[in-house]
């Protein structure tokens, strides 16, 4: 199923079943569940309430192949703001946990211009991060990545940062926030370049905040990602991106928790001085 036909489907039920052609181990692509329980929680907003922040906290794997429920409630309506709370339930345990805030616009005096995109070359001459069998996640089929920054995973070169471009290989009906939210959790954890092997890594928690007015989008559009490591160390890395435009525009804000299995020996410590306040 494509990622549009996956959202049709959760319009119309609260049950789903997540195809095995999205998944990545032992569980379904975090964005796809993020995303499939966003499109939810936004149908119980206000018409003009945009969504500004999204909080996921990813408490256990979503199987693929096996039925789950998606609940979503309002836990506030103001003024202005819409609080929005969403869970995926499988096998009767919590899997996932979602907070949205929703926020028409307000009239302020404060008016600063995003920072620049960062350089990057043309998506043509991008090296692209192909599917391949039993190596690459299952959902790699669906979301075509081309690398533009750092190193590759397991390549044991370190780093601190990592991205570059993305789209869906079979463009989208149209350009929505669930679909902005399924290509920003597609990158790798961007800890991977500094290990040789193999490990499993997942997403502990994950921010995402959309910017508003939004950039116009057209389906086939390129997206450009770009994440760089805070800290890491003692088996979790910190991790902080930001997505634009192919024009530069700023699209989002994203901060992730991963955790990294099974390997503990590697440590990345914060590349400025750390001043003691006594």
């Amino acid at each position: 199923m494509t990622f549009d036909e996956l959202l049709r489907a959760a319009r119309g039920s609260e049950e789903l079943t997540m195809p095995e052609s999205w998944s990545q181990g032992r569980a379904t692509f975090g964005g796809l569940t993020a995303a499939l329980m966003f499109e939810r929680m936004e149908k119980l907003v206000a018409e003009g309430r945009a969504m500004r922040s999204l909080q996921v906290s990813f408490v256990g794997p979503v199987e693929p192949e096996v039925p789950a429920s998606f609940e979503a409630e309002i836990l506030r309506e103001g003024k202005a703001v819409s609080q929005v709370q969403g869970r995926i339930v499988q096998k009767g345990e919590t899997r996932v946990v979602c907070l949205a805030s929703f926020g028409g616009d307000r009239d302020s005096q404060v008016q600063v211009d995003a920072l620049p995109a960062p350089e990057a070359n043309p998506v043509s001459q991008c090296p692209g991060l192909d599917y391949i069998e039993g190596v690459t996640p299952e959902f790699i089929r669906q979301i075509e990545m081309r690398w533009a920054f750092g190193n590759l995973p397991f390549s044991g070169k370190g780093g601190r940062e990592l991205g570059g471009w993305m789209q869906f290989r079979t463009p989208p009906e149209t350009f929505s926030d669930a679909h902005i939210i399924a290509l920003v959790d597609a990158w790798p954890p961007a800890v991977l370049p500094y290990v040789k092997q193999r490990v499993r890594t997942s997403s502990l928690s994950w921010a995402l905040d959309i910017v508003h007015p939004r950039p116009v989008m057209e389906p086939g559009d390129w997206l450009l990602y770009k994440v760089s490591i805070d800290q890491a160390g003692a088996g979790y890395g910190h991790t902080q991106a930001g997505i634009w435009t192919a024009r530069g525009e700023l699209v989002a804000l994203s901060r992730q928790t991963v955790t990294v299995f099974g390997l503990r020996k590697w440590r990345l410590r914060p590349p400025f001085p750390i001043s003691e306040h006594r």
